[in-house]
């Protein structure tokens, strides 16, 4: 492998993914549809721009996508200006959006045609985990490619599995998504009912996180909830549309997800009240009002 990258989609998690893979010495060429991110990220990290997804493909092993949802990435890997235009016989695709499993096999089968490898690699860990190198990569492909891109992983992440066959990635983020929406939901409901209780924060945390009810989202996220603050990178929204994902993948397979449809509905209620950027965390919005 050479160590000549590309990666496309400089927002908040591409672009400090980017960064470390050039600080570890990669030679890496950047793309973003909002072009003034990519020239910030060349100012802070050095490596390079292109104007279009297919030129900072050209020549590179390895190119990586992490953009909005399915169509975002149909956009910058397909046509003239995608980046399999430019992509050689024997490189690698990575995409870490998070998307759908129907599109991961889509693209998994374009990609064969081409003799380009693929893997789909949603991440878990949100803004904190990509600026500090602690996500978590959930892949779908073949044992043989996740072997050639490890130490590339390695740089962005504390841990990386290969799930399965290509789309399994992406069916492994949704049960993370379904996972996370049911412990917000409930931590919610807890603390609110903890806060009209009269309970101090700081005891109560202490003593429910270090039991059964612990948890990621408990130990990171209850004071900001408590304090009905929700700003804090993974948005309503994006969520929204991952549940959606989830729920349209359970309709094929046959899975029943009544508590997730419930926590969607609840989510559009967070946004009716203008959070739809604020964090995930923001369902303890709709139990206490703060302002």
């Amino acid at each position: 492998m050479s160590k000549k990258l590309a990666f496309i989609g400089m927002g908040v998690m591409g672009y400090p993914m980017a960064g470390h893979l050039q600080q570890a010495g990669y030679d890496v060429c950047v793309y973003n549809r909002t072009a003034s991110k990519a020239e910030a990220w060349c100012d802070q990290h050095g490596g390079r721009a292109a104007s279009t997804p297919a030129a900072a493909a050209l020549d590179a092993e390895v190119v990586f996508v992490c953009v909005g949802n399915d169509d975002d990435v149909r956009s910058v890997v397909y046509g003239e200006e995608g980046v399999l235009a430019n992509m050689q016989p024997g490189s690698i695709l990575i995409d870490h959006t998070t998307a759908s499993a129907d599109l991961a096999r889509e693209l998994g089968a374009a990609c064969e045609k081409q003799g380009v490898e693929f893997l789909d690699a949603p991440v878990s860990g949100g803004q904190a985990g990509a600026e500090n190198a602690k996500l978590t990569i959930m892949m779908g492909g073949s044992a043989d490619t996740v072997a050639k891109v490890q130490p590339m992983l390695d740089v962005m992440s504390h841990h990386s599995g290969l799930q399965g066959p290509v789309g399994s990635g992406q069916l492994a983020k949704m049960v993370n998504q379904i996972c996370i929406a049911g412990v917000l939901s409930g931590l919610s409901e807890g603390l609110a009912f903890g806060k009209r209780a009269g309970l101090d924060p700081e005891a109560l945390v202490a003593a429910i996180s270090k039991g059964s009810a612990g948890s990621w989202q408990m130990e990171n996220r209850s004071h900001t909830m408590w304090q009905g603050e929700y700003d804090f990178g993974f948005a309503v929204d994006w969520m929204r549309k991952d549940l959606n994902i989830a729920m349209q993948e359970a309709r094929k397979n046959g899975a029943t997800l009544p508590v997730t449809a419930v926590i969607d509905q609840l989510y559009a209620e967070v946004q009716a009240l203008g959070g739809e950027r604020w964090d995930t965390s923001s369902l303890m919005a709709r139990l206490v009002k703060f302002h």
